[in-house]
């Protein structure tokens, strides 16, 4: 009788046959080095499917029955999702205190009242709940339109975020005034308000489905931090180039602390903010040879 290990190891040819295959299904990109944590996250899976051998769980991946569940199990395992409520606040001040009035006045100006904003690896939902709560702060868009979009890879960390039920860790740069203003104590953790959540929609999406991406239609800001990190020079490439395309012209990019278009995209313009620096969008249509 074969007994199952929880410690199965993984060939470097296994490594590869799973890591390419990863890259190819959502751009994800793990280097030699990777491959121990590769071997150790999921052999877990390994073991509740009974497998003795990394190269059955490739095929599982590939032609197994119920292949689209398992893949987003083995994408929950590999990716990390760190995130807390008002994270990286400078930038967060330069998008409501700078950006938004912009915005609001080029809007206003031409009969709409209407935002659009998709936050891309939304992760447990932190980030497009805290930009739903500075926009509720403002009262200049009192009876404006506000949609924002939520997605991510993880079907685990959406869940969360569907829930809107978070733990102290999440609001380690949160104010007080909004815990008491949008959040409900609920046992030893916060429930976020209805209002708060009526903003906002959670989906699932794969940033290599290039129609469901299509879908989203066009966006007035996209918040992509911390997520082109995980992807090699040719996935981030492909992956800015599908968030440009979402933008409306002049709507602006947020990207990580750490993170630049250096080397990946020139269809932006870098603007210096008094408390940030923030990539925009051009006015103006883009063909091939340049801007219209």
């Amino acid at each position: 009788m074969f007994i199952f290990s929880s410690d199965i190891p993984l060939a470097t040819e296994e490594f590869r046959l799973l890591r390419d295959f990863i890259y190819q299904y959502c751009g994800i990109f793990f280097a030699d080095e990777s491959k121990y944590l590769l071997e150790k996250r999921l052999n877990k899976r390994l073991a509740e499917l009974r497998l003795s051998c990394f190269r059955d769980y490739y095929y599982q991946l590939r032609y197994g029955q119920g292949r689209e569940q398992e893949l987003a199990a083995a994408i929950d395992l590999l990716t990390t999702n760190e995130t807390y409520f008002f994270r990286e606040d400078f930038q967060l001040k330069a998008f409501t205190q700078e950006v938004i009035p912009e915005l609001i006045k080029v809007k206003a100006g031409r009969g709409d009242r209407s935002l659009r904003i998709w936050s891309a690896g939304c992760s447990s939902g932190e980030e497009p709940y805290t930009l739903a709560m500075l926009l509720l702060e403002n009262p200049q868009l009192q009876g404006w339109s506000i949609d924002i979009i939520g997605t991510d890879i993880s079907q685990r960390v959406l869940k969360i975020a569907r829930e809107g039920l978070y733990g102290q860790n999440s609001f380690r740069a949160t104010d007080a005034r909004y815990l008491d203003r949008y959040f409900a104590p609920v046992e030893q953790k916060w429930q976020i308000s209805n209002q708060v959540k009526d903003l906002v929609s959670i989906s699932h999406l794969n940033f290599f489905d290039t129609n469901r991406v299509a879908l989203l239609g066009n966006m007035d800001a996209v918040f992509c931090r911390n997520v082109i990190i995980y992807f090699d020079l040719a996935a981030k490439k492909k992956v800015i180039r599908a968030l440009h395309d979402r933008l409306c012209p002049g709507g602006y990019l947020m990207l990580g602390h750490s993170e630049s278009l250096l080397n990946i995209s020139t269809d932006f313009k870098l603007r210096h903010f008094t408390n940030d620096m923030l990539y925009q969008r051009p006015e103006g249509a883009y063909v091939a040879g340049g801007l219209l």
